[in-house]
């Protein structure tokens, strides 16, 4: 691959927004909906919460909230929508490639998470989780005017965690995980200069996959009764992707000029590390307000840097992530026995600067607006529901040239309108 699909690579795999905002839940491309329950608040009170036990993604010592052999199945649907406006776009040789944009370039994601909590002792409990901490796929197709840039990405981590939580004191809980996970990653652009008499233009098309580990500590600490604090980290993850990629419709005088040949392709990257601080005030028997703040450590992600093991020069794509932070407020409402109600709002600031923004990270800041509610069906089973409304900043791609990265996709300019509807629903059941 040119310099144009090997960033490939690189942006997907760390940008895996794809076309956009199609990562709608959270900013880059991390997934914040684990629990429905915590959705409905817009994950106000995240690491402080005795809702349930779906709250242990953001705070391993919320396993606690287990009295008795507890079951979580939850997931959400991801409706992202993105209207695309090329303004401009040329290939390498600066021939005009048209303003011609694509419709339904992201994907609708259905995102599970598990969770079971076993108590050993009567302060101990073990928990196992399943979560998709990172992930969502998007496709421009193989015509649009940025296909140099991105035709389609896809990516996917699992995570399966190993929980123990340990309640100190009625006031003081504690927890740790260990966390195995499993990357995949799909990543295609055109590669070429369609405008060019000879070279023309072609595909190229990476798959790749890897295994990490990781692990989170937390703490949950009720200083005064009501009044709970939290915080939960998890940790950087560390990725060595192998793969291959495979290059169609490529002209030899193409291949030739720039020593394209299907090959074996590696690269190395680190997923961000995520810091949550939560506090949940109980304002009456009734009512009770969350508060949290949620860092994410997307500085840990600058650059990629692909090998092939060809004669191809390695390629180097930068993003320049900053660390940010999301802030949510939301209130929990016992409106019944049964029924609890519950609504939140979030900013959610992304880690995309306007000098790197591309056609993979067409990433702008995000307002959620979630409502929500639990059903006690009896003492061992209850359900809950969530809908979030995300608001995403517009934005422009500007691939001007400037960047050496680019010198071979041409430039692009576009406009990105994008905005997302996320449905949830959790089951849980104690035995």
């Amino acid at each position: 691959m040119t310099t144009s699909s090997k960033g490939l690579f690189k942006a997907s795999v760390v940008a895996v927004s794809v076309a956009a905002a199609s990562s709608a839940y959270s900013a880059g491309f991390a997934l914040n909906d684990h629990s429905a329950t915590a959705s409905g608040a817009a994950l106000a009170g995240a690491a402080a919460s005795t809702s349930d036990i779906s709250f242990s993604f953001w705070n391993p010592a919320l396993f606690t909230n287990a009295e008795s052999t507890t079951f979580v199945a939850s997931g959400a649907y991801v409706m992202p929508s993105m209207d695309v406006t090329v303004n401009s776009s040329t290939d390498a040789t600066t021939g005009s490639l048209g303003t011609e944009a694509t419709d339904d370039s992201v994907d609708n994601s259905l995102v599970p998470a598990l969770y079971f909590a076993k108590p050993i002792s009567d302060k101990t409990v073990a928990g196992i989780s399943l979560n998709v901490p990172f992930g969502l796929s998007g496709d421009y197709g193989q015509e649009w005017s940025g296909r140099l840039h991105a035709t389609e990405t896809g990516i996917q981590d699992i995570a399966l965690s190993f929980a123990l939580a340990h309640r100190v004191s009625e006031r003081l809980s504690v927890g740790a995980s260990l966390q195995l996970h499993q990357a995949e990653v799909i990543l295609e652009s055109a590669v070429g200069a369609p405008n060019h008499p000879t070279l023309q233009e072609g595909i190229g098309r990476i798959e790749a996959d890897a295994t990490g580990v990781g692990f989170s500590v937390g703490v949950m600490f009720e200083p005064v009764k009501g009044t709970r604090l939290g915080a939960g980290y998890r940790s950087e993850v560390d990725f060595d992707f192998e793969g291959d990629v495979k290059y169609t419709n490529v002209t030899a005088a193409l291949a030739a000029n720039n020593s394209l040949e299907n090959a074996d392709v590696t690269d190395s990257i680190t997923f961000p590390s995520v810091l949550t601080l939560s506090v949940e005030h109980d304002l009456s028997d009734k009512l009770t307000l969350g508060l949290s703040a949620i860092r994410t450590g997307w500085g840990s992600m600058d650059g990629i840097n692909i090998d092939f093991d060809s004669n191809q020069a390695n390629s180097v794509l930068s993003f320049g992530f900053e660390d940010q932070w999301m802030y949510s407020a939301g209130v929990n409402y016992v409106y019944s026995d049964k029924l609890t109600l519950r609504t939140g709002i979030a900013m959610d600031n992304s880690p995309v600067t306007d000098e790197y923004r591309s056609a993979r990270t067409p990433d702008g800041d995000r307002k959620w607006i979630s409502v929500g509610a639990t059903y006690d069906f009896n003492d061992m089973t209850s359900a809950s529901f969530a809908f979030t409304h995300v608001m995403i900043e517009d934005v422009t791609v500007n691939r001007d040239g400037s960047l050496t990265e680019d010198a071979s996709r041409g430039t692009l300019n576009a406009d990105y309108e994008s905005s997302a509807n996320v449905f949830s629903a959790s089951v849980t059941m104690a035995f």
